[in-house]
């Protein structure tokens, strides 16, 4: 019993400290100017301060949310239709050389994106896609997190058992007609589960986009937030202000769906 409550509260204290710099986040958005720099620090705004209307009004938000919704909607898209069939792919053809390609797949994964964006910006101007920069964007981050798709929907797919699926192939039913039919509708959550995930890190995107858009009007929100820097002062207040507003959808996203992605990324654990 003892060693269940040491557990429980050494998991309590990890928690606190992964959700502290949010706390601090949202209450030094309701701080002044003053406050924030006071020593020592205040645990809670002595006046709290609402600049939410102001901050929404004077940066154009809904602009640059916008722009995040476009891009991360736009990848989600691509990476959930380009992946499904590769994750399908190489969860049914077991063998050395699907191993080998599933490698290569994961080490994909592993490249920063500071260091692909000089050759990814290099071959988008030779072709011209330096001209449309949130269809550059959206191509660059769905090359990204592509990999990432296709692991965690392989994972889902070995779920589904091949007797459905070769059922479906006696009957008359297509390859194609199968795995339409039949795979994709029982891998759905998973395939949903994933979808969500590789949305929120597209939603927050921000080495490509600094690097291809130049046009404040196309950014997204993540870029926005230099608004608020400058050489020789910064604004912690709106910058935390900021912050709170472009986090508390995703935070309200996620924990509406936190048992569901909890199933998905545990999908296969136990094949």
């Amino acid at each position: 019993m003892m060693k269940k409550y040491g557990l429980t509260a050494i998991a309590l204290c990890l928690v606190s400290l992964y959700l502290f710099p949010l706390y601090w986040m949202y209450i030094t958005a309701l701080k002044s100017g003053t406050e924030i720099f006071a020593n020592p620090p205040t645990f809670w705004p002595e006046n709290p301060q609402w600049m939410v209307g102001d901050v929404w009004s004077r940066l154009k938000m809904d602009v640059y949310l916008w722009n995040s919704l476009l891009i991360a909607s736009g990848v989600t898209v691509i990476v959930a239709i380009c992946g499904t069939g590769c994750a399908y792919v190489l969860s049914r053809i077991r063998n050395r050389w699907m191993d080998a390609v599933l490698f290569i797949v994961l080490m994909m994964q592993v490249l920063p994106s500071s260091l692909m964006i000089t050759p990814i910006f290099v071959a988008f101007n030779q072709v011209g896609l330096n001209e449309v920069p949130r269809t550059s964007v959206i191509l660059a981050q769905a090359a990204k997190v592509l990999p990432l798709y296709i692991v965690l929907c392989r994972a889902t797919f070995l779920q589904v058992p091949r007797e459905l699926e070769e059922a479906a192939l006696v009957d008359g039913n297509s390859r194609i007609g199968a795995f339409l039919s039949i795979i994709v509708p029982l891998a759905r959550n998973g395939i949903l589960v994933t979808s969500v995930l590789i949305f929120l890190q597209s939603f927050g995107e921000y080495v490509y986009s600094r690097s291809l858009i130049t046009q404040r009007a196309l950014q997204p929100a993540t870029v926005g937030l230099q608004s608020f820097m400058g050489p020789n002062t910064s604004d912690w207040s709106g910058v935390m202000t900021y912050s709170a507003i472009y986090v508390t959808p995703v935070l309200i996203i996620f924990v509406l769906l936190q048992r569901q992605i909890v199933s998905g990324l545990t999908s296969g654990a136990l094949k």
